[in-house]
């Protein structure tokens, strides 16, 4: 129900103040089942894509979108689980991932389409990160469903990163490509050489179709190391402000000795006048 609302509500709205554009939706079967694989580069990915899709598509979340406290985390909960999104916990639990791919097999299984971000995150900077080995490969080699890749377009520019307050005046697209067949494969969902060929064909076919830098390390591994250079960058700042103040300080106090000493220099001067005008007047006498 929530969804549909969405869909009637929050799809025309986009239309409207954003103008969307899109590319290949004839390659979105009617029916049947199929796994959607997107780029990821902005929050609002999750309404764009939605809204212009004519079917539903479940994707993954993230489970901090479930959990997270405060009034802001409840509202989001009640959007992703409304629009029906399945949370992951993405801290390494082993049994949490398996009950994510057993969710997504399910919705594959019922002949929906079913939606996941290969990169695992979004990127951080507008390029294409290498595609995590894990959802989907193994739930398209496990079901047999066809992989449609998708390419967002310039939604980092409606919403970049940790801003929310989207941009107007920007008009992003999705580019859909052809399906991908990797049924010739299906049943070997447990050899990791197999699931990161198939991962790393889909990954291809996204660059090919959002024109991004691939960049082949993992998205965490470039938001970590981002972060670990604007806190060197942030030490050297303060180290370099530290270093101006006590300079400063000390040609402070150096014109301050300086003019101490001038101020001393002339009321020496002075007593002296003082006293050659005092002998002058008593030879006089």
């Amino acid at each position: 129900m929530f969804y549909r609302l969405m869909k009637m509500i929050v799809a025309p709205l986009l239309r409207i103040f954003f103008r969307p554009w899109i590319e290949g939706a004839e390659n979105i079967p009617d029916d049947g089942p199929a796994i959607i694989a997107s780029n990821h580069l902005s929050f609002s990915d999750s309404f764009f894509l939605p809204a212009l899709m004519k079917r539903r598509v479940t994707f993954i979340a993230k489970a901090e979108y479930f959990n997270t406290p405060g009034l802001k985390g409840k509202l989001t909960a009640a959007f992703f689980k409304g629009v029906g999104q399945l949370p992951v916990d993405r801290s390494g639990v082993r049994g949490a991932g398996e009950a994510a791919i057993r969710s997504a097999v399910a919705v594959i299984e019922r002949g929906e389409l079913f939606g996941v971000y290969p990169e695992g995150t979004r990127s951080p900077d507008g390029k294409l990160y290498r595609g995590k080995v894990g959802g989907l490969a193994r739930v398209a080699l496990a079901t047999g469903a066809p992989v449609i890749p998708v390419a967002m377009i310039d939604t980092e520019k409606v919403q970049p990163p940790g801003q929310v307050v989207p941009n107007f005046g920007i008009r992003p697209g999705i580019r859909i490509g052809r399906p991908l067949d990797f049924s010739r494969y299906q049943g070997m969902e447990n050899d990791r050489f197999i699931l990161r060929s198939v991962t790393d064909e889909v990954m291809y076919e996204i660059m090919r179709l959002s024109g991004q830098e691939y960049v082949d390390v993992y998205a965490t591994a470039a938001k970590r190391q981002l972060a670990d250079d604007k806190k060197r960058a942030d030490a050297d700042r303060k180290a370099e402000q530290k270093a101006e103040q006590k300079a400063l300080k000390a040609q402070q106090e150096a014109e301050k000795a300086a003019a101490e000493q001038a101020e001393a220099e002339k009321a020496a001067g002075s007593s002296a006048d003082d006293d050659g005008d005092d002998g002058t007047d008593s030879a006089k006498k």
